[in-house]
Parts: C-alpha cells; sequence; structure tokens
C-alpha cells in the first residue's frame, strides 16, 4: 500500500485570530518592540491569549497579562564567544568606501531599532529584534588573529573600517576592552583605522588613538542621530546620550584627532527636522566632517521599525512610513547602489540640499585628506607566520 502524499503543512494548526494575539510591548532599555521570526525558520510563534476563563473574562485576562503600569521584565544581556578563526572582514560593495572592516562583536546593546546590522542575527539563528541587541557575541581573541593576519606576507594595507556593522564602542566594551586591544595591534604596525561610534567610551582610548593621529593614521566619526534625549532614549536606549556624544567630539577634536559627525539615519518626520542644529553643535565642538545617511530599513527592519513607531509615536506613524516610502521609490527600501544611503524622489533631494548648504555654510569636509598607508610595517618583534609563506614548485 503506497503512503499518502500529504503538503508539509497539512497538520499545522490554524493561525490565530487576531483578538487571540497578545501584542508585544516595549522593554524598558530596549529599541525593539518584541522579537520577530528568524527569516530561515519554517515555524514562528506568537503569544496569544488562551481564552482561561469565560469568554467575557477574554479582554479582562489581557489587561491582566499586560497591565497599563507594568512594564515587561528586563532581560539580561549574555556574551557568548566567537571563534570565527578570521577577524577581517572584506567588502566588495561599490558604494561603500572601504574594503576591510573589522566588527569586534555581533549584535549591539545599543539597541537602535533602525539599524541596518539587525538582520545579520538571522545567520546565527537568531531574531534580529530583542535578540540582537540582548544576545551578543565577542571575539576575544581578535587581537591575536589580527596581528596573525596583519602580518602574512601577502597583507596589503588599506584603511580598516570599525564600527560600520555593530558599534566597537557598546557597553560591554568596559568590560571585555577588546576594542583598546585591536587598537593596540593596530597602532604596532602603523595601520591606519576610521573608527564609527555613538558612545563615549570612545575617548577611554585617546592614550592611543592622539599619538595615531599624529602619524595621519585615524579618523573618529560620531554619529548623532537626534539632540532630543527623550527620542534618544527610546529610539536608541543604550548608546550614550546626544550630549554625551557632542561632548565626545570635542575631547577628541581637542586631542588632535581628526574627528567628524554622522547624522544618520535622517528620519523623514522624526528627526530630519535637527540635521542643521546637531551639524551646528558638532562644528561647534571640532568636528571637521560630516556625512548623513538616509533611513535604511532593509529585510527585517522595516516591520521591527514600524511596530517600534506605531508604539512609541502612533500620531504620525503613517506619515513617516509614507514619506520613507517617497524616498525608496513607493517601498519601505530599495537596496539599489548608489541610492540605499541617499535615496530617491523630492524629499531625498531636499535633504541633500539641506546637508549641502549646512556644510558649506560651517565649512565641513574641506580637508579632503585621506590616511597614510605607507607607514605601515610588521614589528621587528613579530614573525611571518611560516604557513604563510610561498611554496616552491619544485
Amino acid at each position: 500500500m503506497r503512503q499518502a502524499a500529504f503538503p508539509d503543512d497539512a497538520f499545522e494548526p490554524a493561525p490565530p485570530s487576531p483578538d487571540e494575539v497578545v501584542a508585544d510591548r516595549a522593554r524598558k532599555g530596549r529599541g525593539a518592540v518584541g522579537d520577530m521570526a528568524n527569516r530561515f525558520f519554517r515555524q514562528t510563534t506568537v503569544r496569544i491569549d488562551d481564552g482561561w476563563g469565560s469568554a467575557d473574562d477574554r479582554d479582562a485576562a489581557r489587561v491582566n497579562a499586560h497591565p497599563d503600569d507594568a512594564d515587561p521584565p528586563r532581560l539580561a544581556t549574555t556574551l557568548t564567544r566567537d571563534t570565527s578563526k578570521t577577524v577581517i572582514a572584506r567588502n566588495t560593495s561599490p558604494d561603500i568606501p572601504f574594503d576591510r572592516s573589522i566588527n569586534p562583536y555581533r549584535g549591539c546593546e545599543h539597541g537602535c531599532v533602525y539599524c541596518f546590522a539587525r538582520p545579520t542575527h538571522a545567520y546565527l539563528g537568531l531574531s534580529p529584534g530583542i535578540e540582537f541587541e540582548s544576545k551578543l557575541f565577542y571575539k576575544p581573541e581578535a587581537p591575536e588573529l589580527l596581528r596573525k593576519e596583519l602580518s602574512k606576507k601577502g597583507y596589503r594595507c588599506d584603511v580598516m573600517a570599525i564600527g560600520t556593522n555593530t558599534d566597537p564602542y557598546q557597553p560591554v566594551e568596559r568590560e571585555t576592552r577588546l576594542m583598546r586591544r585591536i587598537l593596540e595591534v593596530l597602532a604596532e604596525f602603523n595601520h591606519p583605522v576610521g573608527i564609527v561610534t555613538k558612545n563615549h567610551l570612545v575617548t577611554r582610548d585617546i592614550d592611543i588613538l592622539a599619538p595615531m593621529a599624529r602619524k595621519g593614521l585615524v579618523e573618529v566619526n560620531l554619529s548623532v542621530t537626534t539632540l532630543d534625549r527623550h527620542l534618544a532614549n527610546v529610539m536608541e536606549p543604550r548608546a550614550s546620550t546626544p550630549s554625551r556624544r557632542i561632548a565626545a567630539i570635542k575631547a577628541l577634536a581637542d586631542a588632535g584627532i581628526p574627528t567628524g559627525v554622522m547624522t544618520s539615519p535622517m528620519i523623514p518626520a522624526l528627526n530630519d527636522h535637527e540635521m542643521e542644529a546637531i551639524l551646528d553643535q558638532a562644528a561647534a565642538a571640532g568636528a571637521t566632517r560630516a556625512n548623513y545617511i538616509v533611513l535604511r530599513l532593509p529585510i527585517e527592519v522595516g516591520p521591527l521599525f514600524e511596530a517600534w513607531l506605531r508604539e512609541h509615536y502612533p500620531d504620525r506613524a503613517e506619515r513617516v512610513l509614507s514619506l520613507v516610502r517617497q524616498t525608496r521609490g513607493g517601498k519601505l527600501y530599495d537596496s539599489a547602489w548608489g541610492e540605499r544611503m541617499r535615496g530617491q524622489g523630492p524629499y531625498a533631494q531636499l535633504l541633500r540640499q539641506r546637508f549641502g548648504v549646512a556644510i558649506r555654510r560651517l565649512g565641513l569636509n574641506q580637508d579632503r585628506h585621506r590616511l597614510d598607508t605607507s607607514l605601515f610595517k610588521a614589528p621587528a618583534n613579530v614573525a611571518t607566520p611560516a604557513d604563510t609563506r610561498q611554496m616552491s614548485l619544485f
């Protein structure tokens, strides 16, 4: 007898009705509103009201589960060792001005709801939502791996980017000191590095960065998204406050370290009106460079951002989403090279014009120098690994 064939989902239960689903709520100190399903998994889970009690009690049960005056429980951050065998990641994207980078951490405790790196957590079998900001991975052997890779005979020096995916100065860096140890290796080799962060903790390493700056080996960019402390608190809850980021720009600039500001991302009808004010304060603090990026919502970031927006700013959610679509050809996101950073359409063009006027007025981006790659050299006490030597053909 042949066994009857059934579709894979033949015995899956029917999805819950909308009135059964218990909506996720924001957690204090976290950016994402809940966890969304991993796109690589076939199964998904939702929280529902199971209907205990009479039908008349259903609404009361939901209220009791999430009373207005009680926040969901806090989540602890976990840190797991990343056992990667290499530390330098290569990039071939035509609209990104670097070809190599280091990411000391996977996931980011800052919890920025708009973070375009969130989808990378799906590759680890985790959710790009709260798990991205609470289940972190770190590379404790990164400095040793970096020293080994830089010592290879075939290595060719160019600017190393750090902080372009997840922030190297996120809160756990205070304990691990991983970024500091990486900087010590780069300084040993006279290797140029460009750093992006939104944490005042970068000033801890001025003692390393300032000598590198005198050799033309480093620049630092602080990401300042808003000057509104309340908006920053709900949008990027564990990053440094806006005033602390401006203070970091001043401390770095006063130490002679080339410092810039990134007003990124610019979110229509939410923080875009602050662009000029952010640039003004950054320039006054000593920033000499500036850049901006229009809000990017790749893959899971779109629904995560929309859920956050409807939770914290329901009065303007539809307007924000409508304007975002206007910058992306009617979609929430368009990944086309050259357009994904700046957007398209009249609204994106207006942002470009405003940014151009502001940087000319403030004298920003006048210095076009490139970091020095000519000083790169392996220290005398670092031997070239034997396994990197050219093998003989005979």
